[in-house]
């Protein structure tokens, strides 16, 4: 017999030869309840597929209800709301935004119907849904103005807040705006309702699918005869990294109770560094662009769907993400239940 050394070989594949060592090891583990489900709403009695997003619809309102009792037997423990406005209520100010009885309000409302609170919902506070030219803020001139938009998501956010949505998601990027929203939702009696900021939300390439489930890509399209077509005056440059934690930074101060890292795929450093910088609870989004590769891909038989989408989620957990904005939640959930 021949020996290699003064000590026995450390062999680091022992602990990977059978499947109850591999899961009693794993540094990392997967639940239902990381997941969030986002969902699409229109005013249509019947599921209309989204064709850019394999395997994902535009839902009723009673369809988005459904659901949210769907993700109460898997355990996923939110629902992250997105509404497809008819191109007949958007306007230039996106002023059905702060309509009551819009499609988001009555949506919230037969969701808290129908499950209580036992499934959170979270609702973007942005104007894209709502505008002519699909940007998340009001356009000024050919520009993106700031503070007169801030003050319409104050209104925007204190709408949805009286809903019945638990956690508002200011999505749109402008300065300042959580520590207004904060006060707003404060003025108007709401302190109970949550902010989940999205800190850390880059000018991504993979949001088309996304844009075109909600209808804000045309819409993007005629902003782009401004000289406004894109969002890189507001959303980061995906070459950054220490701007994303100055923006963390701002919105915690500014009274931020979760914070939100978007595209999560391309950005789990940013993940890992806010986690580590901030220890709050730290969301991600995978976003359509990472989900419609992956089915893509799988329809071509080049991948294993479930497996992909399922390591895809599992390494965002491991970057430090609490919780996942993904739209493989159900298939997820009902694979690990």
């Amino acid at each position: 017999m021949q020996h290699h050394g003064a000590f026995p070989t450390t062999r680091l594949r022992r602990t990977r030869q059978h499947a109850w060592l591999r899961r009693a090891v794993a540094e990392t583990v997967l639940a239902p309840a990381d997941l969030v489900w986002p969902l699409f709403v229109h005013e249509g009695k019947t599921p209309v597929a989204v064709p850019s997003m394999p395997g994902v619809e535009r839902l009723s309102i009673d369809g988005v209800a459904r659901a949210a009792e769907q993700a109460a037997e898997l355990g996923i423990p939110a629902i992250a709301l997105f509404p497809v406005v008819d191109a007949a209520l958007k306007s230039d100010d996106g002023r059905q935004a702060l309509d009551p009885e819009n499609l988001a309000c009555r949506t919230v409302h037969a969701v808290r119907q129908a499950v209580g609170d036992t499934v959170g919902i979270i609702c973007d506070v942005a104007l894209d849904p709502y505008t002519t030219h699909g940007h998340d803020g009001l356009l000024r001139d050919g520009r993106i103005v700031n503070d007169e938009t801030v003050e319409v998501l104050c209104r925007q956010a204190v709408v949805l807040a009286e809903a019945g949505c638990q956690v508002v998601a200011p999505s749109d990027m402008m300065d300042g705006r959580v520590g207004r929203i904060r006060w707003a939702l404060d003025a108007a009696g709401r302190q109970d309702v949550c902010i989940l900021s999205y800190a850390a939300k880059y000018a991504s390439a993979f949001y088309g699918p996304f844009r075109d489930a909600v209808g804000s890509q045309q819409a993007l399209g005629t902003a782009r005869s401004l000289g406004v077509g894109d969002k890189q005056t507001y959303q980061m440059s995906p070459a950054n990294g220490d701007e994303a934690i100055r923006e963390v930074a701002l919105d915690v101060a500014e009274g931020a109770d979760m914070v939100m890292v978007k595209p999560a795929g391309t950005a789990l450093d940013i993940i890992h560094r806010v986690k580590r910088e901030f220890g709050l609870p730290t969301f991600a989004y995978q976003v359509s662009g990472e989900y419609s590769m992956i089915q893509a891909a799988a329809a071509a038989g080049w991948l294993d769907g479930p497996k992909a989408a399922f390591e895809s989620v599992l390494v965002i957990k491991r970057a430090g993400a609490d919780g996942i904005l993904t739209y493989f939640a159900p298939e997820i959930a009902k694979a690990l239940s």
